[in-house]
């Protein structure tokens, strides 16, 4: 009977001991799980982020967000793409996003308050966007000037459509649109579907249908410049990994990205 009590408490001592050397391995593995748990293999933090971005940048955004989902695993990016002066809307009426991307800086400093420090990642410039072929021979601005022309362009309150009265304005052109769209994208449609003869985009809008539209040039001089800022929103719940991604944009591998697309550099 002596025996028997001995052997059970020497099994019983050893069980207690392997529990106690078992605990703080497990809450060592727990802790390591939690702390990794919100933080990608390269070190920035994981997340799913939505960015606000300006139509015009629908195609190559698309190819960057893919690119940086690679390079960032648990990382997910999701853009809403519409003209800047809507996004700038959203922003101001206090839509959950993590960054904002506009075409011009003027958008940008619109909501200036709501934003960390931005900085441009691309610059764009104009072209005349025409009927695949060109059968109206459209060669230069004062082209767009025929009254028998079909032209559209965006509205005035759109960075493209602010863009294209400056350049017109400047040489002193009138044109008379057939109508005024929300965005530049839609400009483009308006060219590629036939409703519009011509249209004034930016030129990596042109390169992105260049199988339905044709680009005619706008000589530097006679050109405007549009910039592209980038910044984080400040009531974003993911700051560390949207600011990782801004900052990326200005990387090599996304400048490499947005100048295969046609974009200049900033």
């Amino acid at each position: 009977m002596s025996r028997t009590l001995t052997f059970t408490g020497r099994r019983a001592a050893v069980a207690v001991a392997t529990v106690a050397l078992l605990v703080p391995l497990a809450a060592c593995g727990e802790e390591g799980t939690a702390k990794d748990a919100g933080t990608s293999k390269g070190g920035t933090p994981q997340a799913n982020l939505t960015v606000l971005a300006a139509a015009s940048l629908t195609d190559v955004f698309k190819t960057a967000g893919a690119a940086y989902e690679k390079s960032h695993p648990g990382t997910k990016v999701t853009f809403s793409f519409a003209g800047s002066q809507e996004l700038v809307a959203q922003v101001a009426q206090g839509s959950p996003a993590d960054a904002l991307v506009t075409a011009d800086t003027k958008s940008m400093d619109k909501v200036k308050a709501d934003t960390g420090t931005p900085a441009v990642i691309a610059k764009n410039r104009l072209v005349i966007a025409t009927v695949e072929g060109n059968p109206h021979k459209v060669d230069e601005l004062k082209d767009l000037a025929d009254t028998k022309l079909k032209v559209v362009l965006a509205a005035p309150e759109v960075p493209a459509g602010k863009y294209s009265q400056k350049i017109l304005d400047a040489q002193k052109i009138t044109v008379k649109p057939v109508s005024q769209e929300p965005n530049v994208r839609a400009v483009l449609s308006k060219v590629e579907l036939g409703e519009a003869d011509a249209g004034l985009v930016y030129k990596t809008d042109a390169a992105s249908a260049e199988d339905k539209v044709d680009a005619v040039e706008i000589p530097d001089a006679q050109n405007a410049i549009a910039e592209y800022p980038a910044a984080t929103l400040k009531d974003s719940k993911n700051a560390e990994a949207a600011a990782a991604f801004v900052a990326w944009l200005s990387s090599a591998e996304g400048q490499k990205i947005l100048q295969d697309a046609g974009f200049q550099k900033p």
